[in-house]
């Protein structure tokens, strides 16, 4: 099937009514680069693109604000920012591939979520068209918006369910005059807990503290518990941190970094079969969990989301399904709780005849 990618937010919106007039689902989407997460999308009578609403809509440098339209390429965008010393710290895997669109709609980020967050607290504003055709706006192009409802908390991580992106707004964030990356190895994860400890109460502040067992350090070249501290500050800021962190090594222009981002996705291209599950626990669960599970795992260790990586789906897991190819054969979400009624209400409100990327969110959506 054919890819139709409409030049204009109008136009998007156009073809998304005549498909609810005619009664046809939708796939939509930016480069499809992360159509192994959020489950399946049925097959559809129309595939719609956002990769030609590319241009950016409004720059303020001086503001620290930023709108571009849904399917620019996340790595152009970052080019862009670097040019004026500006950042949107999400770290995506699939970032050289993957539209801002899609990075938003996934809601997907990387190692410095401990110090930056997640895409709801970098994205201000939005534009997302639904399926009766019409274009909505929520927030604008200041940081602090407090005006009617914020839809956007909505549409970020509802993987192309309830409307389709053209257009998001972002806070800027200033980029460190310089960056390194700490790494340390640990014999046991009792002595890297211990660690990461004595971190989260130290007056150093890493934008990033990630925690790998012996099976997935291995993957990218390293032994034992692996931690990873991504770093930024002044000159004087890096050298207390050499002086404090003299027992890490420094890892080489960011490479582990840039590796560690792209971790799930590069191992689901090495592993056809395989899964990506996401394990909640609390700080102090972390322990446990590392002595207890063999195989892949980076945790995001100062918040306790940790992403455990399976070479085949069948593999039985607990946690919730992030990404896999051989979804049928696994259970990919727990028992649904009492949200899921809100959710399906807005669902209905929003797509009531459900023609937009249907199955995605494992059909629970």
């Amino acid at each position: 099937m054919s890819i139709l990618s409409p030049t204009s937010p109008a136009d998007l919106a156009a073809l998304l009514r005549q498909a609810s007039q005619r009664g046809q689902t939708v796939e939509c989407g930016g480069n499809f680069s992360k159509s192994l997460w959020g489950g399946p999308v049925h097959p559809a009578a129309l595939r719609l693109s956002t990769a030609k609403l590319d241009s950016v809509l409004q720059y303020e440098p001086r503001d620290l604000t930023i709108s571009v339209g849904a399917g620019m390429p996340y790595s152009a965008l970052t080019r862009l920012l670097a040019g004026n010393r500006q950042m949107i710290p999400l770290d995506p895997p699939y970032a050289s591939n993957a539209t801002v669109g899609g990075v938003i709609a996934t809601n997907l980020s990387g190692p410095r979520r401990r110090l930056f967050g997640t895409a709801r607290d970098l994205v201000i504003g939005l534009e997302f068209a639904t399926m009766d055709g019409k274009l909505v706006q929520s927030g604008g192009m200041v940081v602090k918006n407090v005006a009617g409802l914020d839809m956007g908390k909505l549409l970020i991580g509802s993987y192309g369910t309830l409307g389709v992106l053209t257009s998001i707004n972002f806070k800027l964030i200033p980029s460190p005059a310089e960056k390194l990356t700490f790494v340390r190895s640990f014999a046991t994860a009792a002595e890297a807990v211990t660690e990461r400890n004595r971190l989260l109460t130290s007056v150093l502040q890493p934008a990033g503290i990630d925690l790998l067992n012996p099976a997935a350090s291995q993957i990218l070249g390293h032994q034992g518990f692996l931690l990873v501290l991504p770093v930024g500050g002044s000159t004087p800021v890096l050298d207390r941190y050499r002086r404090e962190l003299h027992q890490y090594q420094v890892a080489p222009d960011e490479m582990l970094l840039g590796r560690l981002a792209e971790f799930p996705a590069a191992f689901l291209a090495q592993h056809p079969q395989g899964a990506v599950a996401r394990l909640s626990t609390r700080l102090q669960g972390l322990l446990p969990l590392l002595e207890a599970e063999q195989r892949p795992l980076v945790i995001r260790a100062a918040n306790g989301v940790a992403y455990l990586h399976l070479e085949n789906a069948r593999q039985p897991f607990s946690g919730v399904l992030e990404a896999g190819e051989d979804r049928g054969a696994v259970v990919q979400w727990p028992a649904p709780g009492g949200d899921l009624g809100v959710m399906k209400k807005i669902k209905n409100m929003m797509d009531p005849q459900q023609l937009l990327n249907k199955g995605r969110l494992y059909g629970r959506i």
